[in-house]
């Protein structure tokens, strides 16, 4: 179990392929996999709240820092905006830890002035959706490619390559007229 965790807590969600190969291999039952996966978000938010709220003390101390924390209010609100709200409500939220990663998802929700345990739920939440897409996409390629190496090498591939290509091609689509 704890070699599935340790590849959990890698950062940027490459541990998932692996770790969810490696649990189907020692044969850990999907719930126990992603009730590791969930640990692992959850030591993720004890870990980095007293940093989050470090910056935010620094920003009132810190222009450069203050400055950084408007502009990400300001992504903030144009991120809601592409995912069909007019404000940080949960949904968007949600959607931003989704499509960023859990610490961006909490900075996003203290920025709109969620506490602890809501702005924690709204990131694990859109991390937990992040985890169940990669998760099943691994298991569901492994089954037709049957090499472990090569399927996380995939995944983890399309992981980078598939939002460029989105934002790729809404670009071009907004371009038109």
């Amino acid at each position: 179990m704890w070699p599935v965790l340790l590849l959990f807590l890698l950062p940027v969600g490459g541990g998932i392929p692996a770790g969810v190969l490696l649990a189907r291999s020692k044969g850990l039952p999907w719930p126990m996999t992603a009730g590791l996966y969930f640990a692992s978000d959850v030591l993720l938010a004890l870990a980095f709240e007293p940093i989050l709220r470090l910056l935010v003390l620094l920003a009132g101390k810190i222009p450069v820092l203050a400055r950084f924390g408007a502009a990400l209010k300001e992504a903030m609100t144009r991120t809601a905006a592409h995912v069909g709200g007019t404000g940080a409500g949960p949904i968007a939220l949600i959607m931003i830890a989704f499509g960023v990663d859990p610490m961006t998802g909490r900075a996003s929700a203290l920025a709109a002035g969620h506490g602890f345990v809501m702005g924690w739920v709204f990131a694990i939440t859109g991390d937990m959706l992040y985890y169940a897409v990669i998760a099943i996409t691994t298991l569901r390629l492994n089954a037709y490619i049957r090499d472990p190496d090569a399927t996380m090498w995939i995944v983890l591939g399309a992981m980078f390559i598939v939002p460029m290509l989105v934002r790729y091609l809404r670009s071009v689509s907004t371009r038109q007229p």
